[in-house]
């Protein structure tokens, strides 16, 4: 697999390191989201065209992505450029305030960019409309073919210097992608961009898997797979293609997850008829057993910081959701609420856990504080679940079923997100049917 080239930052100007000139309720979900005008870049007329990159298109392709990053939070409203006075290199030069501040713009994004030696260089500027004066400037130099990274890593930037929080859009998502009747499906691992662009297949679909999960700390992806009928977890490196088998686990295994050092794996399965949480040291592959009850505890997930382990238990009659020490210790139940709640994980924010919640049939997926206070049920649905965080705990992925067919006797299997206020549910783009998302950290920290 193709390695992704490490970009070059540098400053152009001063950064504007005091807190964002402009206000952004952050708390509101796509309430009153912020007008912003994100101009085409201006293409030097000295680059030359790359290989099957034509250059001309290349700078409204790049503000396109940005534009759609935007409206994708809920947050922004990017304005339509055909209200846009100024053409996109006197912008970039020197912006008149007041063309932009008749359009409602409070945000104006402006570039240029130059394809020349094999190399692409990009400049961008975020201005702020209201006090006419210029937030932040930055430059990227990397090869051609990464054109649309470019993009992401500029959302990011501005999505960062506008709300105060880090960006999630230059991240990826692992999934398992499905195809065929419900009886006969054919699973197979696929990786893509947050956006639904990139898909690649990493599995041929000749062994069921499952679950896969990324390394907070790096590339690496761990998964369950099933060979001869018996379980395996596997290590992936998704920038070289090497693959590794952890360990052959007896019985039935569920839903492997790294601590977020990434230098141990959590997972659950059931030995003797019991299922119970152990840890694998992924250097010494020293396996150690984290509980021990009579009843099924599973889908381990750790806090941030380590030193707590979150997970689904039904040693109170029910299935609800525990948090215990990393050494097992201390276990408490969090969740007394009506249903049976699952797959706890934590945010990376160390504030939150979501959970899936079934209750009279029906799937919901919620946050709640790591206490178990503050229950919020996000979204319902006849079937949904596996919730993952973006890597600033922003936002949530997951997957739905949906009745489909005379009868609903057919289904399909989709991708979806929401905030975490409740607001701006929408389904994620992918080339075949979908579960069990799992999102990467930044590519670009």
């Amino acid at each position: 697999m193709k390695k992704i080239i490490i970009f070059f930052i540098y400053s152009l100007f001063s950064f504007e390191f005091a807190n964002a000139l402009i206000s952004v309720d952050i708390t509101r979900g796509n309430l009153d989201p912020l007008p912003i005008a994100v101009s085409p870049l201006h293409v030097d007329p000295k680059s030359v065209n790359y290989k099957d990159i034509k250059v001309k298109q290349l700078g409204e392709k790049i503000s396109k992505i940005v534009e759609t990053n935007f409206k994708n939070t809920g947050l922004f409203n990017p304005l339509k450029k055909d209200a846009f006075v100024q053409k996109p290199d006197i912008a970039h030069l020197k912006p008149r305030f007041e063309d932009w501040r008749l359009i409602k713009a409070q945000a104006l994004v402006t570039g240029k960019l130059l394809v020349k030696d094999e190399k692409l260089k990009v400049e961008f500027r975020l201005w702020d409309t209201t006090a006419s004066k210029e937030m932040i400037a930055l430059a990227f130099t990397t090869t051609p073919s990464n054109w649309r990274r470019v993009a992401h890593i500029i959302s990011d930037k501005i999505y960062e210097r506008l709300t105060g929080e880090e960006g999630y859009f230059d991240t990826r998502v692992i999934y398992v992608s499905e195809e065929g009747p419900k009886d006969r499906r054919i699973k197979k691992l696929a990786i893509m961009d947050q956006d639904g662009a990139n898909t690649k297949y990493l599995t041929l679909g000749n062994e069921l898997v499952l679950t896969p999960r990324f390394n907070p700390a790096n590339q690496l992806v761990t998964y369950l797979s099933y060979f001869r009928n018996l379980p395996r977890v596997y290590l992936l490196d998704i920038e070289t293609g090497m693959q590794e088998v952890v360990g052959n686990f007896p019985g039935m295994t569920f839903a492997p997850r790294f601590s977020p050092d990434g230098k141990k794996i959590i997972m659950s399965f059931a030995k003797d008829g019991n299922s119970d949480i152990y840890t694998m040291d992924l250097e010494s592959r020293i396996v150690e057993r984290i509980t021990e009850h009579s009843s099924i505890d599973t889908s381990p997930s750790f806090s941030p910081d380590g030193k707590f382990i979150c997970f689904n238990s039904d040693r109170s009659g029910l299935q609800q959701i525990y948090v215990m020490k990393s050494d097992g210790t201390n276990v408490k139940r969090i969740t007394f609420g009506k249903g049976l709640y699952g797959t706890p994980v934590w945010s990376p924010r160390g504030d939150l856990i979501a959970f899936t919640k079934v209750h009279k049939g029906r799937f919901y997926i919620g946050v709640m504080r790591t206490d178990g206070t503050g229950e919020r049920l996000l979204t319902e649905n006849f079937y949904q679940e596996a919730p993952s965080w973006s890597p600033n705990g922003r936002v949530l992925i997951f997957y739905r079923e949906t009745k489909s067919g005379e009868g609903g006797k057919g289904f399909t299997a989709k991708l979806w997100s929401i905030d975490i206020t409740g607001y701006n549910e929408r389904r994620i783009p992918t080339e075949t049917d979908a579960s069990d998302p799992s999102w990467s950290s930044l590519l670009s920290k």
